[in-house]
């Protein structure tokens, strides 16, 4: 997935570069360069930050590294909301379960992000959605996560 996201960041004319940033900061994204970590050290968080930073081109505007002001927070949210439907959508969680995933760890694993990533991910969908959601066959429970088929 990590290898899609850079095609997709190569078709908009985005550059990535790795680079040791300060602090916390895994990634940044400004006037079409996304800056990864180099310390970054598994592919699966690397996919979940290029993502987020992908997620900022497409909805955000303006420096918005000050967190203490809403408009920035709504903005973060936003780019957040964006890398989880793309790295983790209804339609791969169903897949992970069909392929045996029964638990946060493995499905994290099957769809290639964090296992952090993924509980994101839940809460988020908990946030859209409520507790669940019906998708063709499947209910997927967000709180507590969980997958059933329906019969």
């Amino acid at each position: 997935m990590y290898e899609k996201l850079l095609c997709q960041a190569t078709k908009e004319e985005i550059e990535v570069i790795d680079l040791p940033l300060q602090g916390k900061t895994k990634g940044l994204y400004c006037d079409g360069v996304i800056a990864l970590n180099k310390n970054i050290s598994t592919t699966s968080e690397k996919t979940c930050i290029l993502a987020e930073e992908l997620g900022h081109y497409y909805t955000s505007y303006g420096n918005i590294i000050n967190s203490t002001n809403i408009n920035n927070r709504k903005q973060e949210i936003k780019a957040k909301r964006w890398a989880i439907k793309r790295l983790v959508s209804l339609k791969k969680l169903i897949k992970a379960y069909e392929a045996g995933c029964r638990n946060m760890y493995e499905m994290a694993e099957y769809i290639g992000v964090t296992e952090k990533f993924l509980w994101t991910a839940f809460a988020t969908y908990n946030a859209i959605y409520g507790k669940y959601r019906k998708h063709g066959k499947y209910l997927i429970y967000f709180d507590p996560p969980g997958i059933y088929k329906n019969i």
